[in-house]
């Protein structure tokens, strides 16, 4: 059986190269041997020739001229907003950075105002970060999922 098999393989492959029309004489005179000793290949043969004339008939459909416009400024929004959120966050950073330092530091340094009122605004302010960062993120993930958000007003 593994006889057989091997000669099915051949077999397939001569098929691709002759459909191809990439078969040299030796190849093209071996495949139609293979197809004269072996009935049940020919079956095979025509529906491989039958598919290459449908695939090749075949003709992509051309989609309409306001899919395309509406595609474009799809990419170039999505492109945009995502640089402008990257230097966004990065210009965020470096500023909230720069500025809690040194609103940590005059704090600290501030040897007149009580423990209770530096506790107080530290946790004022780390309060009202997390809460910024919250709202941010879910306005971001709700307008991902809105399914009006292509609706013009």
């Amino acid at each position: 059986m593994t006889d057989y098999n091997h000669i099915k393989e051949k077999f397939q492959i001569l098929m691709m190269g002759a459909i191809d029309g990439e078969l040299d004489a030796k190849q093209q005179q071996e495949f139609e041997s293979l197809l004269a000793e072996h009935p049940e290949f020919f079956q095979e043969y025509q529906e491989f020739l039958q598919l290459k004339e449908k695939t090749t008939a075949m003709k992509l459909k051309t989609p309409p001229d306001e899919l395309w416009d509406t595609y474009w400024i799809d990419i170039y929004n999505r492109i945009e907003r995502g640089i402008g959120w990257i230097f966004f966050s990065i210009g965020a950073m470096i500023l909230l950075t720069f500025g809690g330092y040194k609103f940590f530091k005059a704090i600290v340094q501030d040897a007149q105002m009580p423990i209770i009122l530096k506790f107080g605004t530290f946790f004022l302010i780390g309060g009202l970060a997390v809460l910024l960062v919250s709202v941010a993120r879910e306005r971001m993930f709700t307008y991902k999922s809105d399914p009006y958000k292509e609706i013009k007003r």
